[in-house]
């Protein structure tokens, strides 16, 4: 292990009606890479806040280098070398990558001179090519990949010189190809004596790249140790105070009649002759890639976009669903992959994004009738056991796993048949996974037919009746629950196996 680079001791941080930090100890060292685990509303966020400057601790110290520190603003922690890569990219994709590399600390000719866009297009050149990254200067953010924007984020790090790194959720949205460079990355950086704060409720990820650890729950450090010597269902229990037994609760259920029939359904360069059956009572696991086409055939289904081929058949009758609305009114929802752009209205309450698709039934000569609109709201809220202080508090002043919750009941609130769920799980905490996975047999117990889209093995195994496997927009494989591992499902993944 490294010197100690960054230390918070004693750090507690009160919101009104909150405790979100209590009395929590934090080390990191140089050349290492720490995992700062919890579920969400641990209080990760709000340690991450106050080690960049954005809160500042009500009780407790920060030790910087051996010496105690006060981060009163962003400015403060960055110059002491602290950067943090959020989950969600916040970059300006108007401007080129050098401009967003060095916005807010720009190179100039003279201390105040004019900026010296020489010097820091041929740095940043220096930098991407340092990370063996295939991406040029002059390149709009817009124009950029999700992976490939976080390694530009990344670069900004680098080009202020950070000694500290954090990584929220940094590989949420990569491909196995993307999450093995960015280990190596992460590998590089370690070799340069950084540090880095790895947060990230993929155990795959911790495993593989973490050091140490620290574990939060309910605003107070549960937990720390080192990864290799520490077994999964520890850290598990050090997160929710239980044991998991059973993270994927599959319930024995009948499966009903044919609801669903797609076949042979196309979109020029996008996918082509994809063909599947959806039974009343089942899950039907999509497994792929990213990029293989699943998400791109679900939106078509849904109205989204446009198919050029193909027929959708529902109970047996040939059905045209030109936008959403159809679909709505034909029984059928989809939940989308990013609940933050797609899922929710961030800046409405939780009332409002939940009757939100069914407002028209709630309104009767124009006005809206408030009592059944509440009345729906707790019903579902209550369901899905979303933690809020009211249903009037915002979206975006929830958790990610909150936020879910919302995206959940609003749709369920039509009262669907068929529900298409796009990594449902994707970016929330162990325990709000099982609970999601929970509810999901409970709704093919009540006789839904469910579609799950999922990058993570685990939950597709455990979760489906039978997987559907995508490579470059074609079906290479469908396999029945007995027949599905992860080997088979990795090949036909990557096209090694084909129907």
């Amino acid at each position: 292990m490294g010197r100690s680079i960054l230390e918070l001791k004693n750090v507690s941080k009160y919101f009104p009606g909150i405790k979100a930090l209590d009395g929590v100890d934090f080390k990191i060292r140089t050349g290492e890479v720490h995992a700062l685990i919890g579920e969400n509303g641990a209080g990760k966020s709000t340690l991450v806040k106050i080690l960049t400057g954005i809160h500042q601790p009500r009780t407790g110290s920060i030790i910087l280098n051996g010496k105690e520190v006060e981060f009163k603003t962003p400015l403060v922690s960055q110059a002491a070398g602290i950067a943090a890569i959020h989950q969600e990219a916040t970059m300006f994709p108007e401007l080129t990558v050098t401009e967003n590399i060095y916005m807010g600390h720009h190179l100039r000719k003279s201390p105040i001179g004019i900026l010296d866009w020489r010097q820091m297009k041929k740095r940043t050149q220096e930098l991407l090519e340092n990370l063996e990254l295939d991406i040029q200067p002059n390149t709009l953010v817009k124009n950029l990949s999700v992976a490939q924007r976080h390694m530009v984020e990344i670069v900004k790090a680098l080009s202020m010189d950070a000694r500290v790194v954090i990584m929220d959720e940094p590989t949420s949205s990569l491909s196995l190809k993307e999450i093995e460079h960015l280990y190596k990355i992460i590998r590089r950086l370690k070799a340069e004596e950084r540090a880095i704060v790895f947060i990230s409720h993929k155990f795959e990820d911790i495993y593989e790249i973490a050091d140490c650890f620290t574990v939060l729950r309910d605003g107070k450090q549960s937990g720390q140790g080192v990864v290799a010597e520490t077994e999964l269902d520890d850290i598990i229990n050090m997160m929710v105070g239980r044991s998991i037994d059973q993270m994927f609760p599959k319930r024995d259920v009948e499966i009903g009649k044919e609801i669903l029939k797609v076949d042979k359904l196309s979109r020029t360069g996008i996918f082509k002759d994809v063909s599947f059956i959806l039974h009343r009572g089942e899950i039907l696991g999509f497994f792929g890639l990213v990029g293989a086409g699943r998400s791109e055939v679900m939106q078509t289904i849904f109205g989204i976009e446009r198919e050029t081929g193909g027929r959708v058949s529902l109970r047996g009758r040939e059905i045209h669903i030109l936008n959403p609305q159809d679909a709505i009114n034909y029984g059928m929802v989809y939940i989308p992959e990013d609940r933050q752009l797609q899922g929710t209205i961030l800046e409405m309450n939780i009332r409002e994004n939940i009757t939100l698709p069914v407002i028209d039934h709630l309104s009767r000569y124009t006005f809206l009738d408030k009592k059944r609109e509440l009345r729906i709201t707790g019903e579902y809220g209550r369901r899905m056991e979303i933690k809020a202080s009211s249903w009037e508090q915002q979206v975006n002043n929830l958790s990610g796993g909150n936020q879910q919750k919302v995206v959940l009941a609003k749709w369920l609130a039509t009262k669907p048949e068929i529900l298409i769920m796009d990594e449902p799980t994707r970016g929330i905490d162990v325990a709000t996974k099982a609970r999601v996975h929970e509810f999901i047999s409970e709704l093919v117990g009540e006789g839904l037919a469910i579609i799950l889209i999922s990058s993570e093995i685990p939950e597709i195994l455990g979760m489906s009746d039978r997987v559907v496997v995508m490579h470059e927009g074609r079906v290479a494989a469908l396999f029945n629950r007995q027949e599905a591992n992860s080997e088979k499902l990795v090949k036909a993944a990557v096209g090694e196996i084909f129907n």
